[in-house]
């Protein structure tokens, strides 16, 4: 799924961001990255989605070579990876549904479809009755719930979620990442960065990523 090399990451001004990163998450893990504000975690995802690149190593996601000149295939990628992003990236005075919908108008699949998807992920995440809501008009809690339907509802391989946990009292904290942690199968790999490492403590069958000043440890919790 995504194999990482002696990767390094720095950006045009010479700030060195990630530093000899070597990584390995597979078909259907759960893996969460934790760290502090500023360590890199989000960098990471960037990297992980094709937004940014390697400055050395090697980067692989689904056996694609994660480098420049390679837009075309990276894009293509792109469509069976559901990204969850932190400010969420709703569309004001859309419904709900629409928002939902509106994530997947570039994966070439029938409106009914779309509509089907949309319904389905509603549900997963516990608002079917919300559909017609414009989003402004929903809670913060509610908006990532949107927000995790719209990546969902692609059927993704991977779900890359960028500090779902931020601004959410600890009990909404924890039933967004149970929620998350849902959607991890023998078809979908899920991958959390989090600044709060309280809330993950016991989890089970997962991957841990610390990540400090750019470099990261790895623990498999069993």
């Amino acid at each position: 799924m995504i194999v990482a090399k002696d990767v390094n990451f720095s950006y045009p001004d010479g700030t060195s961001a990630l530093h000899d990163i070597n990584l390995e998450i597979g078909n259907n893990d759960m893996a969460y990255i934790i760290g502090p504000s500023g360590s890199g975690k989000t960098t990471l995802l960037k990297l992980f989605m094709g937004i940014e690149f390697p400055t050395t190593g090697t980067l692989k996601v689904f056996n694609q070579p994660m480098v420049k000149g390679q837009n075309k295939k990276i894009k293509e990628l792109r469509r069976y990876i559901g990204p969850v992003f932190q400010d969420f990236k709703l569309i004001n005075g859309r419904s709900a549904m629409d928002n939902i919908i509106l994530g997947m108008r570039f994966l070439n699949i029938s409106p009914q479809v779309m509509k089907n998807n949309a319904k389905e992920a509603l549900e997963r995440v516990g608002l079917p009755h919300k559909k017609s809501t414009p989003v402004e008009n929903l809670s913060f809690g509610e908006r990532q719930r949107i927000a995790i339907a719209r990546a969902v509802a692609r059927k993704p391989i991977l779900i890359l979620a960028d500090e779902p946990t931020g601004n959410l009292d600890k009990e909404n904290a924890q039933n967004i990442l149970r929620l998350l942690t849902s959607f991890k199968s023998k078809d979908t790999t899920v991958i959390i960065t989090t600044h709060a490492t309280h809330l993950i403590n016991g989890e089970k069958d997962s991957i841990l990523i610390s990540i400090d000043k750019g470099r990261i440890t790895v623990e498999r919790l069993g």
